[in-house]
């Protein structure tokens, strides 16, 4: 565990997402759970040593899979943004794994069995202020990599953490991304407001300005590529043709190339589809 700011800590040797932890007068304040049960264990037990108020509140900076499959057994209150809560709404009681290529981190987990969901309790809409210190936390709604995806904005110290909005060497996922929104996303976080903030991403840790430049970079090539094929309403599958432009702007191990491939031919596709097909209504998981 690695403490960026006073009382504010971040986690990131687990498989997955970069997890945090905000240590308040009136409790603990955390950011996604990790995907492995022992992670699960050994991260609460970590949490332990922090000591602070005795309450809980977990924040899903998005509804995506790989940070929400271990929620329930970090045992807290839930809170997230209300488009989060509708996705849940939509899944099935209890997530059972299947062979799916998605290429997310949970995939790479053997034995997960049938776990079941732990909806947020909590929503928001645009923006939940929580003062359990003399320095409030802020939520607010940055959609982008997901319709509900949010921040969670610490003023004081001078800490944001954006979720999957800069995901350095590893590709995004994509299919329920909303690249104008991700754009003006990551256009915000070059603005003056987050010149001296430690940036957070929810896949990586910290990153810096050169990452969040070449985010949008990336970001602003694909949309191009993508409204192409969509004004021809191209087949789906025709993305698949964009994937090694895509990889050439990461630089990530070799061992993943197979995986980061696969999370691109899916994530490309059902953007394409939901985009080409308007009365496509088949519900996508990453």
């Amino acid at each position: 565990m690695q403490e960026i700011s006073e009382n504010v800590y971040l986690e990131n040797s687990f498989l997955g997402v970069t997890l945090g932890a905000i240590n308040l007068a009136h409790g603990l304040l955390l950011i996604d759970a990790p995907p492995r049960p022992e992670d699960v264990r050994s991260w609460r037990a970590s949490l332990l040593n922090l000591g602070g108020g005795v309450d809980r509140l977990l924040v899903n900076l998005d509804a995506h899979v790989d940070r929400t499959l271990g929620v329930r057994a970090m045992e807290c209150t839930v809170v997230a943004q209300e488009k989060t809560s509708q996705v849940f709404r939509n899944r099935p009681t209890a997530f059972k794994a299947q062979d799916t290529e998605t290429g997310a981190d949970w995939e790479l987990v053997s034995n997960l069995g049938s776990i079941r969901w732990a909806p947020p309790e909590i929503t928001f809409t645009h923006r939940m202020l929580i003062h359990w210190d003399d320095q409030p936390a802020i939520l607010e709604h940055h959609p982008g990599p997901q319709a509900g995806a949010v921040w969670v904005v610490l003023p004081k110290s001078k800490v944001a953490f954006i979720g999957d909005l800069v995901t350095p060497h590893q590709p995004p996922f994509l299919a329920l991304a909303d690249l104008p929104g991700w754009i003006e996303a990551l256009e915000l976080l070059l603005s003056p407001d987050y010149a001296d903030y430690a940036l957070v991403s929810g896949r990586t840790g910290l990153v810096t300005a050169d990452d969040v430049h070449n985010a949008l970079e990336f970001a602003k090539t694909l949309r191009a590529r993508l409204d192409v094929l969509t004004e021809q309403k191209a087949a789906p599958e025709s993305a698949e043709s964009l994937i090694p432009e895509l990889l050439a702007f990461m630089d990530f191990p070799q061992q993943r190339q197979e995986q980061y491939t696969k999370r691109l031919r899916w994530g490309l596709y059902y953007y394409l589809t939901r985009h080409t097909r308007a009365n496509f209504t088949e519900e996508v998981e990453e």
